[in-house]
């Protein structure tokens, strides 16, 4: 009788190929998992991690379990990604992004490079640009956080942090914009500092520079920059609670605009600056579709969650006396939904913008031909009226596409 496990051929494969695996019979290989996508150079996988999934990369330099079990499932991983033990799902790691021991990233998770997590770090929909730190104990689902310069100069989450994604309504169209896209990819803004044991409330925006002190619990946006905040100590008392009211719709469902917004104006920074850095990187193409692959999947989850309110705040039945504050708009919220959804289909249709974008692309272009070809290094190197260029391109993208959803629920604005 074979007692040998059933991914014992794949495993011998990976060894062969020269990854370094120090106790082979302890790895679980998934037949589904394509050994050409999992380099030779320089990988570690430690004992009793678990590889599964189609569409799993695994790149040069990469280090899996050091300090526990891993397993991966349909993640794609760039150089130099260490995942030191956890469970993680259809998420994306660029260059020397790590996570510590108990990690527990699902679906639709980006972290861009050296970005990274200390121990007992939950994530999902959650995307990290370069350098931004979560500390440890912390669950910071549907986020999307940028900051920073550099590993010595990053955006930083205190430990016990938590993101409140989920409503007394049941609700989670939370998701809360720590920085922005159009600025924050340049990699030149100032810091932001969660403090620890806090939170945040979602769905909030907040401004660069901005540190928040332990042990507050934001509910508001903060998109003025470089203050120092105190959250506030609220009185304990009970008060009635009518399900389903929404009198703050107008918030969330801008907010979430903003948000889905400003995806798209990421999406459009991949297509267009960060493709060709990948063309010459090993699994390059498998990563950036990774890449996409995952802005899709978040921009399905914000839209999905944006519906379920739609659907709920606009057929909630009316009070006593017949009113519901708003619910005019509501309702045009909800009967017009489709329309939302079909805006956020298709890339937006702007002439100025498309001049904009090709200015910063022919401007950026020269700029990486005269300097290395690391994408941070040239990003960095931008001069400040280029990179300018660029924020105005991207700005353009989120403002052209917030002012045509408003448009299309005019009454639920007013």
């Amino acid at each position: 009788m074979d007692f040998r496990p059933r991914c014992h051929e794949k495993v011998m494969q990976l060894v062969n190929k020269g990854v370094d695996i120090p106790n082979p019979l302890t790895l679980d290989v998934g037949d589904e998992v394509d050994v050409d996508h999992v380099s030779g150079k320089d990988v570690s996988i430690y004992p009793g991690c678990r590889i599964y999934g189609e569409n799993t990369v695994i790149s040069s330099g990469c280090r899996i379990g050091y300090e526990g079990p891993v397993t991966i499932d349909n993640c794609q991983l760039g150089p130099r990604v260490e995942l030191k033990g956890g469970y993680f799902n259809a998420s994306v790691f660029l260059e020397k992004a790590n996570m510590g021991l108990g990690a527990h990233v699902r679906e639709g998770c980006i972290l861009e490079e050296e970005a990274n997590g200390a121990h007992c770090v939950g994530i999902k929909q959650t995307i990290l640009f370069p350098f931004v730190t979560l500390g440890s104990l912390i669950n910071f689902c549907d986020c999307l956080m940028a900051g920073g310069t550099s590993r010595k100069d990053h955006s930083e989450v205190g430990s016990s942090y938590i993101h409140f994604n989920f409503t007394p309504d049941g609700d989670k169209t939370t998701a809360s914009l720590i920085g922005d896209v159009p600025r924050g990819v340049m990699l030149n803004q100032p810091a932001i500092f969660l403090g620890g044991q806090g939170g945040i409330v979602g769905p909030i925006r907040m401004g660069y520079g901005n540190v928040v002190a332990a042990n507050s619990v934001l509910r508001s946006d903060v998109t003025a920059e470089n203050k120092l905040i105190v959250g506030k100590t609220y009185a304990a008392k009970t008060i009635d609670f009518k399900r389903g009211a929404y009198a703050g719709i107008r918030h969330i469902v801008e907010n979430n605009i903003i948000y889905i917004a400003n995806l798209m104006a990421l999406h459009e920074w991949y297509v267009h600056v960060r493709r060709p850095f990948f063309d010459s990187q090993e699994f390059g193409g498998l990563i950036f579709s990774g890449l996409l692959d995952k802005l899709a999947l978040a921009k399905k989850e914000r839209l999905k969650r944006l519906r379920t309110l739609a659907e709920k705040a606009g057929t909630f039945p009316e009070n006593e006396t017949g009113e519901v504050k708003g619910m005019a708009g509501k309702k045009e919220f909800y009967e017009r939904f489709g329309e939302m959804e079909d805006l956020f289909a298709t890339p937006l249709a702007d002439g100025a913008v498309e001049r904009s974008r090709d200015e910063f692309l022919s401007m950026s272009d020269r700029a990486r031909n005269a300097k290395t070809e690391r994408y941070i290094d040239v990003i960095q190197a931008l001069d400040g009226d280029v990179s300018a260029m660029g924020v105005a391109w991207l700005q353009g993208i989120v403002d052209g596409y917030c002012d045509r959803a408003r448009a299309i629920a005019p009454s639920l604005f007013l």
